[in-house]
């Protein structure tokens, strides 16, 4: 009778679990499908995924680039009839590096990044070569007291544009393959500052202090993205710093561009005449511009007004909405390039993400500063904006390496999130907390 009675209960318990199992089964069945038709907004792209980075990336990249050519010809316009006769004669050489580096673009987005690795010394190697043929005589061009350019008529190229990329490019390569050798400064940091500091002697040989300080502060930057211990980046960052403002006192020009960024309007007749023109030309702008085109301080008044101080006449032909609208685009852009590093499948990938991205950003941030007299005047060009071939078509390029980064991370799939974190939709987390109820509940009866 006992026995009848264990093996009825049994019966009725392996019921009721077949009863209990079926529809928890089904609705697991029914979430995986939905996954499978209907995948996370994050994991397929969306407007916060990985995929999306891509994106954003070519979005702000090709309308910075658009305003960039836009104010090129109108800023240029007036030097270009003085030196070519036609206005349109600066413009035409802009666009002419433009579709170079969109080409760059396109390969460098095409070609998987790790390639950048293997090339990375003979971009070095080059990069070198061409900084010491700047300096001798005959082979460098001069201008303004500074041998900066190699080349013949409208094809220059700036040597010092190309060793920043290959800079970055050691260096993310020499920290991700060090990487359990973070903390032992002679196996990581020494290294990298005796690569860096030879290409920056080079550099500053021209004279070139603004390049000088984009190079050094991207090295502590890619130290910083590796993990260096606070020490060793304190220690190299007082050292850089002390290093800086010895030299910048030793020339007399170099002395009179500190005191005059100081106090501008107490030499506005001669050290501090451009930052002078330059805050005029952005005072006259007031909220929305006097309109494109219609600037007055690319009538000679400003130097360099289509170079280095173009950011000037966005501020006077598009006002304090223009400005505002250049300096958004910056800050998008380094949103989605520290999104692209931080989803990048490797170290390697993460480190050159993250030192293109501080080469960019800290170029932009420099010559903002000196542009609106917050930081000294260095020469330093406004990234994809100011007119230039070497720097618009090398920034496209490394544009492009990010953009092969963000292919790579999206193939491997979504790892980290700048806005918030990658989790399963609801429904998957609810059809997992119904398979781990069934299998409690069997372990139980068992």
């Amino acid at each position: 009778m006992r026995n009848r009675l264990s093996l009825s209960k049994s019966k009725v318990v392996h019921r009721d679990v077949r009863k209990d199992s079926r529809p928890k089964e089904r609705s697991l069945a029914k979430a995986k499908r939905r996954q499978t038709k209907s995948p996370d907004l994050r994991q397929s792209g969306g407007f916060t995924g990985v995929a999306s980075n891509k994106f954003w990336l070519i979005f702000i990249v090709l309308l910075i680039n658009v305003l960039g050519s836009l104010m090129v010809l109108s800023a240029s316009s007036i030097e270009s009839i003085l030196q070519y006769g036609s206005p349109w004669s600066v413009f035409e050489h802009q666009l002419m590096w433009l579709v170079i580096g969109g080409i760059g673009f396109i390969i460098a987005s095409r070609v998987d990044y790790h390639i950048w690795k293997r090339i990375s010394p003979v971009l070095l190697i080059i990069s070198g070569i061409l900084l010491m043929a700047v300096l001798v005589p005959g082979i460098g061009l001069n201008a303004l007291g500074s041998s900066r350019w190699v080349g013949a008529g409208p094809i220059k190229l700036q040597p010092s544009e190309l060793a920043k990329l290959a800079l970055v490019i050691f260096g993310a390569d020499l920290l991700s393959r060090r990487q359990d050798f973070i903390d032992d400064w002679r196996r990581s940091i020494r290294p990298l500052v005796l690569i860096f500091g030879a290409f920056a002697a080079l550099v500053m040989l021209q004279p070139d202090m603004g390049t000088t300080m984009v190079i050094f502060l991207t090295m502590v930057s890619l130290l910083f993205i590796a993990g260096a211990q606070k020490k060793h980046l304190g220690t190299l960052s007082i050292v850089l710093l002390m290093g800086g403002v010895i030299y910048g006192i030793l020339e007399p020009y170099r002395r009179e561009r500190l005191t005059s960024f100081l106090h501008p309007f107490a030499q506005s007749a001669t050290g501090g005449y451009q930052v002078v023109q330059s805050l005029s030309a952005l005072g006259s702008g007031h909220i929305m511009g006097v309109g494109l085109g219609a600037s007055k301080a690319k009538w000679g008044f400003l130097p360099n007004s289509y170079t280095d101080f173009i950011f000037s006449i966005i501020g006077e032909e598009l006002g304090l909405i223009g400005t505002l609208f250049v300096i958004l685009l910056f800050v998008g852009l380094a949103v989605i390039c520290i999104r692209i590093a931080m989803n990048s499948p490797d170290k390697f990938g993460k480190l050159l993400a993250g030192g293109i991205t501080a080469w960019i950003m800290i170029q932009a941030i420099i010559n903002i500063g000196a542009v609106t007299d917050v930081l000294p005047v260095t020469g330093i060009p406004l990234p994809f904006i100011s007119y230039g071939g070497s720097s618009l078509v090398l920034a496209l390029v490394s544009m492009g390496i990010l953009s092969s980064i963000s292919t790579e991370s999206s193939r491997a799939g979504p790892k980290l999130s700048l806005i918030h974190p990658v989790q399963a939709p609801r429904h998957v987390k609810r059809a997992q907390a119904n398979k781990d109820h069934f299998r409690n509940f069997r372990n139980k009866t068992r």
